[in-house]
């Protein structure tokens, strides 16, 4: 029943489709005046042109309502599929230009005929185009219209708070190294976690490498992401663009949180020189790991393991629970001992603490 009706409205479509037709044939007949107009009747040609194509409208009715079904499917399944970020700044957009298509169009609609589909046509063309723009701005237009975090205002105190909290943009090391997932349990990241697309594209090339170790790294880094999502209370969002213009994956991390304004999140030492180089702020695991070990001051007493030799002569090597190393002078002989030591001195490097100590039975 309902596609009958259906299939008699799209013939009533046809037919005023048609009649309008030949209405403007018969406008523009009386201009240029191909046939003698008063050797025409107006009436039952418009008529007859509207029967025609309600007829034809009426006949392929059936195709165009199939079609259409697989248009509504289409639609839904790509809404379902399209981030609900993308569905407001395209909805934003279409708004914006179909505000633009109207404001232009007033100009025009006096323009016999003519006037009366130019808002139709400046709204589909205006309207697409600004949808067309706005997704394709999005990195842009996020950075511009940031939705800040209002901490909640009590009655009688003091404004409102912004809390402007910048995304944090996760690298393929720092994925890999796994320790983000107990940074992010305990609570001190904050705001929005960005995965980009390219990183997981480089975390499944190495999960499937015939190198074992790579396989293993690879694997273990796709299973941080999914504790990360799944078992933490922190916001995860996958930024599904990419930069085809640009081959390497570092760089397209710096363009990603330049367009965002956002953090990057690594432990890679290059990687950091080159963001910092270029403004983009970025989070070190290794220096946060570096900046909570305890401190240790020469004169202070420790007991470690004194566990190989080091490389000047009569030096012990030994570590600390948190993996920092301890050079103890004269240790070689107590190798495989648990001997009291004093700490002398403490380096600080690129690539961690060193303590220099030792043993107590020489002070």
């Amino acid at each position: 029943m309902i596609n009958k009706i259906i299939r008699v409205a799209i013939a009533i479509i046809g037919f005023f489709l048609g009649y309008q037709l030949l209405a403007l044939a018969l406008y523009f007949n009386k201009i240029i005046k191909l046939i003698d107009p008063d050797s025409i009747p107006a009436l039952i040609t418009e008529l007859a042109g509207g029967l025609i194509f309600a007829i034809i409208f009426f006949i392929l009715s059936s195709g165009l309502i199939r079609d259409g079904v697989k248009a509504k499917e289409w639609i839904e399944n790509r809404l379902q599929k399209t981030p609900m970020r993308d569905i407001l700044y395209g909805f934003l957009g279409l708004m914006m230009g179909l505000v633009v298509a109207n404001l232009f169009v007033r100009a025009f609609v006096s323009i016999p005929w003519i006037g009366g589909y130019l808002p139709i046509i400046a709204n589909i063309v205006l309207g697409y185009l600004g949808a067309s723009v706005a997704l394709k701005k999005k990195e842009e237009l996020s950075g511009i219209i940031n939705l800040p975090n209002l901490l909640n205002q009590k009655k009688n105190t003091a404004p409102t708070i912004v809390n402007w909290v910048k995304p944090k943009i996760l690298d393929t090391s720092v994925i890999i190294d796994g320790r983000i997932a107990d940074i992010c349990k305990t609570g001190f990241i904050e705001g929005t976690l960005v995965i980009p697309g390219f990183v997981l594209e480089e975390l499944r090339h190495i999960a499937d490498s015939s190198d074992a170790l790579k396989r293993n790294r690879g694997r273990r880094g796709l299973d941080i992401l999914n504790k990360i999502q799944k078992e933490l209370n922190v916001d995860v969002e996958i930024y599904e663009g990419n930069f085809d213009d640009i081959a390497e994956v570092d760089s397209k991390l710096v363009k990603l949180a330049q367009i965002l304004d956002g953090k990057i999140i690594t432990n890679d030492f290059n990687l950091n020189k080159v963001a910092e180089f270029q403004n983009v702020q970025v989070l070190n695991i290794n220096e946060l790991s570096n900046a909570v070990k305890p401190v240790v001051l020469p004169g202070e007493e420790m007991v470690v393991q004194v566990i190989k030799d080091g490389k000047e002569t009569g030096q012990g090597v030994a570590y600390l629970d948190d993996g920092t190393m301890i050079v103890v002078d004269g240790g070689k002989k107590h190798i495989g001992e648990t001997i009291g030591v004093m700490v002398t001195s403490v380096l600080q490097t690129a690539a961690g603490r060193m303590i220099f100590a030792r043993p107590k039975s020489l002070t």
